[in-house]
């Protein structure tokens, strides 16, 4: 199993096919395993590539909690330790943040950013409010509700349910992460680094609302953004067929295949 090493911890990791590199960074209730229904697809054309993020499934636990402004070391230990030059970068949820981070503090190691129901911390006044507002709605429903669908839990109750248990693994629970709210980039320090942007959001997202997500394609000139009407905020597991033409779009407009 390959690891590798960063100044606080061990970081897990696996790559998957062959061709050009798409790192897929989970969010706070998943690891390296959470992509299983994007690996089989996505592996055709490209190498795929899952990390855990310090604090996370295989990788070491962090005394304190992790902190997220280092996530983006781990990221770019993965892609140096697997010979890996430059990579699409898909973060989900709170995996964006390094994600973006990475894209404008070495954007010679990124092709592309994929922003899946996340802002990824860009630093604008409007848009933090706008993504304020959204999670304060968000918060008055149990958190199962806030990232899958009614419909779908009574539908596949055997799915929501690994679902749940994803979160075992992990050493890190959400409230353990430090500097979560972190001012990321500007949309200015963005737009310089010259790497593309896709945002990527769902209709019936109740942690990001659509309208948000549009607004911020707006304001990130360059940037590019589909809205999956019916996809909610883990449509990676809702709806993965629905997810993975989405990202295989975008990854054809980078890669050409």
């Amino acid at each position: 199993m390959p690891f590798t090493q960063t100044k606080e911890a061990r970081i897990y990791y696996e790559t998957h096919g062959e061709g050009p590199a798409i790192v897929l960074v989970h969010g706070s209730g998943g690891h390296h395993a959470a992509w299983w229904q994007q690996v089989p697809y996505l592996s055709r054309w490209y190498t795929v590539v899952l990390p855990d993020l310090r604090g996370f499934g295989l990788s070491d636990p962090v005394d304190g909690g992790p902190d997220v402004l280092e996530f983006g070391e781990d990221l770019l230990a993965v892609l140096d330790d697997a010979g890996i030059d430059k990579a699409v970068f898909l973060g989900q949820s709170i995996g964006a943040a390094p994600a973006i981070r990475i894209a404008v503090q070495s954007p010679e190691r990124v092709a592309g950013v994929i922003l899946a129901h996340s802002l990824g911390g860009i630093n604008d006044p409007e848009l933090k409010q706008m993504a304020k507002a959204n999670r304060a709605e968000a918060e008055k429903l149990a958190v199962i509700d806030r990232l899958m669908s009614k419909k779908f839990q009574q539908a596949n109750p055997e799915m929501t349910w690994l679902f749940r248990e994803q979160g075992t693994f992990n050493h890190a629970k959400m409230q353990d992460l430090r500097n979560l709210g972190a001012e990321g980039p500007s949309i200015e320090d963005v737009v310089k680094s010259g790497v593309k942007v896709h945002f990527l959001a769902g209709g019936v997202d109740a942690v990001l609302w659509p309208a948000t997500v549009k607004r911020a394609h707006e304001k990130l000139e360059g940037s590019s953004l589909s809205i999956v009407p019916d996809g909610p905020h883990s449509m990676y597991w809702e709806q993965p067929q629905v997810f993975n033409t989405e990202v295989h779009k975008f990854l054809k407009t980078v890669y050409g295949q």
